[in-house]
């Protein structure tokens, strides 16, 4: 399969996994495991930085894994910048996925922060890959801040509801040309990103949809082959839709 290319970098896998909400650390090791995604996101803020007792990166391996700090829990610019920082001099990364709460019941983004925020970052020496709306708008202001890649979410994080606007997914197949498209957040289950992968998004980034699964490790792998699935589909190109049947075998050159 070709190659996830973000800001230089590749990666083979087109699925991006996050950490949290997993039973215990064993089980999110062997989530990632299963997923084969090489790009993992780590809740700054949740992280124990000083290594003093158990921590998230005792079960994930960084010379396995690219770790994608992100800023989780942040509802100002401010709040988000100082986290992206926090993690970059601890030496998790001066990579970070920006997310600006702007509502805490349906966890919207706040999208003029994060547009704030991508702007400092980006010139402060970050790779700065955002979470978004599904806004074109947006999505055209991201990228004049210097945004890495555009994150929209597919649905409300941690809803499993899917895809909820697939047109506008597909306008920002056409606007985001120049850094990849990732769908971020909504993903429940496989079709899910197969639909994502479908519809022309370049990877997919999920948590939810694996950890809360009732087998979060199988569910994981179901996550990898979807997303290939996927991929694979949108570049062999669907068949057009038609109103009425076509013989699989037609009749036409048959001799009667």
């Amino acid at each position: 399969m070709d190659p996830l290319v973000i800001a230089g970098r590749q990666f083979r896998s087109r699925l991006i996994v996050g950490t949290g909400k997993y039973k215990s650390g064993q089980e999110t090791a062997r989530a990632i495991e299963a997923s084969g995604a090489e790009m993992v996101t780590v809740a700054v803020r949740r992280v124990n930085l000083d290594r003093s007792k158990e921590s998230l990166l005792d079960f994930i391996d960084p010379h396995r894994y690219f770790l994608l700090p992100n800023t989780a829990g942040c509802y100002t610019a401010d709040e988000a910048m100082r986290t992206a920082r926090l993690g970059r001099e601890v030496g998790l990364s001066d990579w970070v996925k920006i997310e600006v709460i702007g509502d805490q019941k349906t966890l919207y983004p706040d999208v003029q922060a994060t547009i704030e925020a991508t702007r400092i970052l980006v010139k402060e020496g970050f790779t700065v890959l955002p979470y978004t709306s599904d806004d074109p708008v947006v999505a055209k202001r991201l990228l004049d801040a210097g945004a890495s890649a555009i994150m929209p979410l597919g649905a409300p994080i941690g809803s499993g509801l899917g895809i909820q606007n697939t047109a506008n997914i597909q306008i920002l197949r056409e606007l985001v040309t120049d850094v990849p498209l990732i769908v971020d957040a909504g993903v429940g289950t496989a079709s899910d990103a197969s639909i994502a992968m479908e519809l022309g998004a370049d990877a997919v980034l999920m948590n939810s949809g694996i950890a809360h699964a009732d087998d979060p490790v199988l569910m994981a792998e179901a996550m990898k082959y979807a997303v290939l699935a996927g991929r694979a589909a949108y570049l062999a190109g669907r068949m057009p839709r038609k109103l009425y049947a076509t013989a699989s075998s037609p009749l036409q050159g048959v001799v009667r």
